[in-house]
């Protein structure tokens, strides 16, 4: 029979002709097989397309797990399909979908279009849904075919946390129909329950202050899970949009998966918002983790990367348990769209499912025409290969048209004269994301892709006014990005792999040196580690040494004004400015404006200089054509990594 939500496939006659399952074949009478797929952190890739570099790739998009999930419903008689969060933002199309053809009653978003054609059982929010207002996001899950849960965001607290009027439903349980091993169907009720970081409440502030509030994720799991058990769910799978964090539980903690797991009645937890896989060596080290059977706590758990690159795959062995089902045993396991070969090239798993890109293809198509409009020119390149050991031009542009903007709105203001300074981080500088992981806009035309290119997130523009010692002590954060380094010694590591490179701040307008002896004063969340650590050296404004108790404006956006990442003088109490425009629009009116932009870097910031002392960093194969024009540094090219970075030596 045809798939649908209300029923299972059972498809008998055709897993006879493809792999069994161990559990699928041991299965007896009062025994069933059942398979839970889940997709996470798609942030709109549908097709298996770089809108930042206009090329097709092999690597993302849904439309591609979309095949590895009609897979298993071939394999499998009984399977279930849910999604993560964070689907509604995260490339140009959702960025031509939230600002140029908007959407309105009874449209369909392309990423829901895409969903609903694969056929999803059920969603949770994301943090990234939020951030273009709580009426896009209401408009675009009213296309949805399949219930969307999330219990820790309310519009209205209620006495207890089971008598909150939540966004959406804090739970669903979905009636289904199950296949056992001698052939007979039966009934089972499966609740899924949803989770995001309460973190939105800072991150959107703009958009949710006044509007909803935000539960903690434990105590919401700890309310309605009994709930949703005494309404007669035989297993409950969590939809935890939390990374696997910390075991031990905070109040209001970001990434709570772990402790979510120890919550009585919880069955299964899938995971996302790390954009990490799991199963991974990546987890070896976190307490009450299995990283290689793929437990939390004991139970089952996945988290499928991102951007559609995988799908995370539970098995589960059910047993009838009275009139209901039991979990007897689990597997957990990833595939992967695409698998990366000895040669670092990548092969295709499996091709896109058509029906998928059919239900997107307007879309596609108007969003390639929209990031292939050209906006101005550059009369250098914009490129990121250098900028975590450098100043950079794709920084300095972000900067340059930061402080424009904001000294636009605040003049005939109180904050008129005050010095305007403007914090810009590199946001593609390899990493996680791989070699190609990197802005590289050639001088000549520039494109709204090149904009979205130099700046990923649809960010507005802040302003928060601090104290000199408040500038010191954001750069002090910013310098975390790297390892404490030893004079004299050669082929030292110079970034700290679990710093990412959005949370190392260059700020523009002061000058100012990296004294890499020193240890870092925060750690990678931004807690003072070593309190009398000074990194930040021979700090200058306007030639001369700052006054650490005199104001400064610093242009910024509003995750980072708003807490993001935990600085120094930026926790939401210093914002001067909440303007209405996103930086990415800003810096397209900017160039705009100027026509031609001339974005070479000033060399404000360096490394304190260490006399016979040698770092090693990586960036992309790319960054090899502006290799001898990094300001203030000299580069050798040392070996091609196996992950097909290009590993530099650096010398101090």
């Amino acid at each position: 029979m045809p798939f649908t939500r209300r029923t299972f496939l059972q498809t008998t006659a055709a897993t006879g002709l493809l792999a069994v399952h161990p559990f699928a074949a041991r299965a007896q009478a009062g025994q069933a097989h059942l398979r839970i797929c889940e997709t996470t952190d798609l942030h709109v890739h549908v097709w298996p397309y770089d809108y930042y570099g206009d090329r097709e790739v092999d690597t993302v998009g849904l439309a591609r797990t979309a095949a590895l999930i009609e897979d298993v419903r071939a394999e499998s008689g009984n399977a279930l399909v849910v999604d993560n969060g964070d689907f509604l933002q995260g490339n140009p199309m959702g960025d031509f979908i939230a600002y140029e053809r908007g959407l309105k009653a009874g449209d369909i978003h392309p990423v829901i279009a895409a969903m609903n054609a694969v056929g999803f059982d059920a969603a949770t929010v994301g943090n990234h849904e939020f951030n273009y207002g709580l009426s896009f996001f209401e408009t675009a899950i009213a296309g949805a075919g399949f219930p969307i849960v999330l219990a820790n965001v309310v519009r209205n607290e209620g006495a207890s946390i089971t008598e909150d009027q939540t966004l959406v439903p804090p739970y669903v349980i979905l009636d289904r129909e199950i296949t056992d091993g001698a052939g007979e169907s039966a009934p089972i009720r499966i609740g899924v329950i949803g989770f995001t970081p309460p973190q939105i409440m800072t991150w959107d502030r703009r958009h949710l202050e006044g509007n909803v509030t935000v539960r903690d994720i434990v105590k919401a799991a700890e309310a309605y899970v009994p709930q949703m058990k005494e309404e007669g769910a035989d297993i409950v799978i969590a939809l935890s949009h939390s990374g696997i964090g910390p075991a031990d539980y905070e109040e209001m903690m970001e990434n709570a998966s772990v402790p979510l797991a120890a919550v009585p009645g919880i069955d299964v937890v899938l995971t996302g918002h790390h954009h990490r896989e799991f199963p991974s060596d990546a987890y070896a080290d976190v307490a009450n983790v299995d990283a290689v059977a793929g437990t939390i706590h004991g139970k089952p758990a996945v988290m499928p990367g991102f951007w559609g690159s995988h799908m995370g795959l539970v098995d589960l062995m059910l047993e009838r348990d009275g009139g209901g089902w039991r979990i007897a045993a689990s597997e957990q396991t990833l595939r992967p769209i695409a698998v990366r070969g000895e040669d670092r090239s990548w092969t295709p798993q499996v091709e896109s499912v058509a029906a998928v890109l059919a239900a997107t293809e307007a879309d596609h198509e108007a969003t390639l025409e929209y990031v292939r409009r050209a906006v101005g020119k550059t009369d250098a390149p914009l490129h990121s290969y250098f900028a975590l050991v450098a100043d950079d031009p794709s920084v300095q542009i972000v900067s340059i048209a930061q402080k424009w903007y904001v000294e636009q709105l605040l003049a005939g203001t109180e904050h008129e004269g005050l010095p305007i300074l403007s914090a810009a981080a590199p946001f593609k500088a390899g990493g996680r994301g791989g070699p190609d992981y990197f802005t590289d806009v050639p001088a000549g035309d520039v494109a709204i892709r090149n904009v979205a290119d130099l700046y990923l997130y649809p960010n507005t523009v802040r302003a928060v006014r601090v104290t000199g010692q408040q500038v010191k002590d954001w750069l002090e954060r910013s310098a975390g990005m790297f390892n404490q380094i030893t004079p004299g010694e050669a082929d030292q590591v110079l970034l700290n792999p679990d710093f990412p490179s959005y949370n190392f701040d260059v700020i523009d307008g002061v000058t100012y040196r990296i004294d890499l002896k020193q240890p870092a004063r925060f750690d990678r969340e931004g807690a003072v580690v070593n309190p009398d650590a000074n990194r930040i050296v021979d700090l200058q404004y306007d030639g001369a040494p700052l006054d650490l108790d005199a104001e400064f404006v610093i242009a910024t956006n509003n995750y980072r004004a708003s807490g993001g990442g935990n600085f120094p003088g930026a926790d939401g109490s210093t914002i001067i400015l909440e303007a209405p425009d996103t930086n990415r629009d800003v810096i397209v009116r900017y160039i705009v404006e100027q026509g031609t932009i001339s974005p070479s870097a000033d060399g404000n910031w360096r490394f304190d200089p260490m006399e016979g002392t040698v770092v090693l960093f990586d960036t992309g194969p790319g960054g090899a054509a502006y290799a001898g024009d990094v300001p203030g540094a000299v580069l050798e090219p040392a070996e091609i990594t196996e992950e097909g970075f290009q590993r530099y030596r650096l010398s101090l």
